[in-house]
Order: structure tokens, then C-alpha cells, then sequence
């Protein structure tokens, strides 16, 4: 399974950690589909994005990540692994947290969150003026 693109190891790798969730080759459909997104012509010429399907769990994989087949077939695997690996200990990935908390970062602050913050900065403002030294002793 392996090629110029992606090392023997890593698909060694991939078929360990499918091993350990239970996941078999015949239990996968596998299709090739066009890309989308820039790219131009090449782009519309190559199937190089994979679309696997997990028949028992029916989890539903599409990777477009890089410009070769056999490192989205790879890269897709992995994918199903985390999505699968997600569902059976029902615990939250790592990728998934790290992108709940740069959701809660980006997400505005409510009027009244806003005003108790403004209301601090203007305390410790305050505070910070009353630090000075006076001019004049």
C-alpha cells in the first residue's frame, strides 16, 4: 500500500490503530471524487480526494488535504480512526477541544461581561493614579 508519497511505516501505523478499534478493509467503501476548491485545472482533471464510508458505524469521510491519492487515503483513515476512537470512549479529541477553545476565545463577551471588565480597568485605574507621586513635597 505504500508509494513514493507516503512511507511503508506510517500505513503500518494506520493499520495498528485500526486494528485496535475493530476496523476492517472490507468494512470501509472507499471512493475517489473529484476535488474542489482552487486549484484550476489540475483540480478538475484528478480524482485525488477520498471519500471513505464505515458501513457498521456509518461514519462518512471526506479528505482533500493534499495533492497526492495515497496521502489522502492515508489521511482519511486517520480521520475515521479519531471519529471512530471518539464515539466508542464517548471522550472528546484532542482536535475537538482545541477547537472548542478557540471558539469560547473568539466568542464576544456579553453587554453586562463587558461593563464589569470596562468597570475594573477604570478601578485599577484609579489605583494606578493614586501611586504617583505628588510633585511639590
Amino acid at each position: 500500500m505504500s508509494n513514493a508519497f507516503v512511507s511503508s511505516d506510517s500505513w503500518r501505523r494506520q493499520r495498528a490503530q485500526m486494528d485496535k478499534l475493530d476496523v476492517n478493509e472490507s468494512d470501509i467503501t472507499e471512493k475517489f471524487i473529484r476535488g474542489s476548491g482552487s486549484g484550476g485545472q489540475k483540480i478538475n482533471k484528478t480524482s485525488s480526494c477520498v471519500y471513505l464510508k464505515h458501513e457498521p458505524s456509518g461514519i462518512e469521510v471526506k479528505c482533500q488535504k493534499g495533492r497526492s491519492r495515497d496521502m489522502n487515503r492515508l489521511l482519511a483513515r486517520r480521520e475515521l480512526c479519531e471519529q471512530l476512537e471518539e464515539r466508542l470512549l464517548g471522550e472528546k479529541s484532542k482536535r475537538q477541544q482545541r477547537m472548542e477553545k478557540i471558539r469560547r476565545q473568539k466568542r464576544r463577551r456579553s453587554r453586562r461581561q463587558k461593563e464589569r471588565m470596562l468597570d475594573m480597568k477604570k478601578i485599577q485605574g484609579t489605583k494606578k493614579q493614586m501611586r504617583k507621586r505628588v510633585d511639590g513635597e
